[in-house]
Formats: C-alpha cells, structure tokens, sequence
C-alpha cells in the first residue's frame, strides 16, 4: 500500500491538507501507531546505547496531539495524555485491544504490584526495574502458579506486553533467563489500577476464572 493510499481517507481536511509532506506522514504513522499498541510514551528504553532516550514517536503524536484527537473521537475513540507519567494513550469501547491470556493477565497483576511497591519508596523515575525471577516468585506467594509455564508461553507472554509497551526486557526473548532485567513503563498504572488489581488478586486466589481480564 502507498502512502497516498494510507492517508487518502484524512484527505480534504484543512488542518491536515496544510502539513508539509513530512507532517502529513508524521500524523499517519502517529494515529497508526496509537491503534495498534494503544500507548505512546515520552522516553523509551535504547538497548543500543542503554539509556533512555526521547521517542519521536511520542513527538509526533504530541505536535498534532489535538487533530489525532479530533479525528479519532469521530470513531469513539478518546486521546489521552497524561504529562506526569509521559505517556500518550487512547481509550473508548471502539478500540480493538486484545482479550488477554491467562499468564499475561496474572504477569500483569504482579508487574503493578511491584511498580507500585518500588514506587513507594520514592523513586526517582517512573520506570521500574524487574526480573523474571521476582516476577514468577511474587505469583508463588499469591499461590498462583499450578505450575511453571513453557517457555514458548512465556516469551509469547513478555512480547504481548512489550508490544502494548509494559515491559521492556533487556535481553532477547530467545535468552530469557530467570535473571533476566526489564522495565516495567508507567503504562501499567493506566491499565491496572489498584483496585482492579486487588478484586483480580481475589478471584484467582478463589481458583475462579474471571470475566474481567483486562483488556489492552
């Protein structure tokens, strides 16, 4: 598909008809980038020079924040920002998440926990260091785990959430270990609140399968 053919359906629009080629192409990859991993955030973690680094995605979607918003509230979908946490994010019944599995809905019960206890001891960044190793022994202690989960269905876990920019880990999916660091982003905050993560808590502990596993 061209560009022309990606962008023809905001053609017409004064706003977006006065861009310059560049910011006409800076709004379609923004909108599309929104609707397929739902978060956009400020400062992403660059494996290449380890450090967090300003996204230009972020940029993109900040620059022309009021016209992406605009332009998907006619299909129900809300734009929000929240500039504490730097994060760019979109919400509505309109959005076409994905229904969680099982493990990637308790990794996320776990993964707000231990956001928010590392967080209470006043951090400074509102990124948030784990391992895979805290993350399945915090699932023991709740009584969670009936037992370990392959491998395959634990990489495909940790990628469903670094594709909705949750967890970055820092080493490759294929070298997972139980060492193994990664970030948990701010965006767990906007997924997970506490309250959910409690009633959640509750209804595994009870050996129940809930009917409100988040969606993303």
């Amino acid at each position: 598909m061209t560009y022309e053919e990606t962008t023809g359906s905001i053609g017409q629009i004064p706003y977006f008809d006065a861009l310059s080629q560049e910011e006409k192409k800076e709004v379609t990859d923004g909108l599309k980038t929104l609707l397929r991993q739902t978060f956009v955030l400020e400062h992403k973690y660059d494996k290449r020079t380890e450090r967090f680094i300003y996204n230009q995605e972020f940029r993109s979607c900040n620059k022309h924040l009021e016209f992406i918003r605009d332009y998907l509230s006619v299909i129900g979908v809300s734009v929000m920002e929240n500039s504490q946490l730097g994060i760019i994010y979109i919400q509505g019944e309109t959005t076409m998440g994905d229904k969680l599995p099982k493990l990637a809905t308790l990794y996320l019960l776990v993964l707000k926990l231990i956001y928010d206890e590392q967080m209470a001891e006043v951090s400074t960044s509102v990124n948030v260091y784990t391992t895979l190793s805290e993350i399945h022994e915090k699932l023991g202690s709740y009584r969670l785990f009936k037992k370990q989960p392959a491998p395959t269905e634990i990489r495909r876990t940790i990628a469903l959430l670094k594709k909705y920019q949750v967890l970055e880990p820092l080493d490759l999916l294929e070298d997972l270990e139980g060492d193994s660091r990664m970030i948990i982003y701010p965006c767990i905050n906007v997924v997970l609140f506490g309250d959910d993560v409690r009633g959640l808590l509750e209804s595994f502990e009870e050996g129940e399968d809930s009917d409100d596993e988040p969606e993303i």
